[in-house]
C-alpha cells in the first residue's frame, strides 16, 4: 500500500530546492500522489522509486524544470557531434536559445528554421522535449502544450506530465518494476547519459522506502 507520508517526507529531504523555481510544487506532487501513482500503475515502492530517482537527475530535484542550453564550445562538439560545425559551435558557445535551435532544428516535430528548438526545450520533471513529444503529452491531458508548452511546469500538471512520459509515451514501466535501471534510462533517455548519477539517485529513493539500494 502507498504510503503518502513516508513519499512525501522523502519528497521534502531529497528535493530541498522542489519550489525555488515553481511555487508550491512539493506540496501539490504529496497531495496528487496517490491518486496519480495509482493511475499510471505504480504501485509499489520499488517502482516508485526509479521513477522518482529518475526524475530527480532529469530535473534536479525540482531546481532544474527547464533545460539548461548554456554550453561551452567543447561541450557542444562532444555532446551534438553531427548538429555542430566547430565554426557553429564557436559562435554560438554560451547563447542557449541559437543552441536550442540549431541542435533541434527539423527534428522530433520541430520546423526547419524556425524557433521550434528554443520553444520546445527540455522541460517538467522528464525533461519533455520536441514539439511532437509537447503535442503528443497534451492529447493525453487535454491540454494545449504546442501553444502553452510552459503549463508543463504547472505545479497541477508537473507530476502527471512526467508519469506520462515514463509510463506511457517512453515504455519505462516493465524495466521500473524488474529494477533494470539500464534499459530503463536507455528508453527515457534515448541514451544511458548520467546513468551512475541516476543510479545513485534512486538508491536514494529505495532508501527512502525502506528497499535495499
Amino acid at each position: 500500500m502507498f504510503d503518502q507520508q513516508r513519499f512525501g517526507a522523502a519528497l521534502m529531504r531529497l528535493w530541498p530546492h522542489g519550489d525555488d523555481k515553481i511555487p508550491g510544487l512539493r506540496k501539490e506532487m504529496i497531495a496528487q500522489s496517490p491518486t496519480l501513482f495509482d493511475l499510471y500503475g505504480l504501485t509499489s515502492p520499488l517502482v516508485i522509486a526509479n521513477f522518482m530517482g529518475e526524475c530527480t537527475v532529469e530535473c534536479g530535484g525540482g531546481s532544474e524544470v527547464e533545460e539548461n542550453l548554456n554550453y561551452r564550445e567543447e561541450v557542444l562538439l562532444s555532446q551534438w557531434p553531427k548538429h555542430f560545425t566547430p565554426a557553429q559551435a564557436k559562435a554560438m558557445a554560451h547563447q542557449p536559445r541559437l543552441i536550442a535551435n540549431q541542435a533541434y532544428n527539423g527534428r522530433m516535430g520541430n520546423r526547419l528554421g524556425s524557433d521550434d528548438g528554443w520553444t520546445y526545450r527540455g522541460r517538467g520533471p522528464a525533461q519533455t522535449t520536441g514539439r511532437d513529444a509537447y503535442g503528443h503529452l497534451g492529447e493525453m491531458m487535454g491540454l494545449d502544450f504546442v501553444n502553452h508548452p510552459e503549463l508543463i511546469n504547472q505545479p497541477e500538471y508537473f507530476l502527471e506530465a512526467g508519469l506520462i512520459d515514463f509510463v506511457t509515451i517512453c515504455g519505462c514501466l516493465p524495466y521500473a518494476e524488474r529494477d533494470d535501471e539500464i534499459n530503463e534510462t536507455r528508453c527515457l533517455n534515448g541514451g544511458l547519459i548520467g546513468l551512475a548519477q541516476r543510479q545513485q539517485s534512486i538508491a536514494l529513493w529505495k532508501q527512502a522506502f525502506g528497499l535495499a539500494a
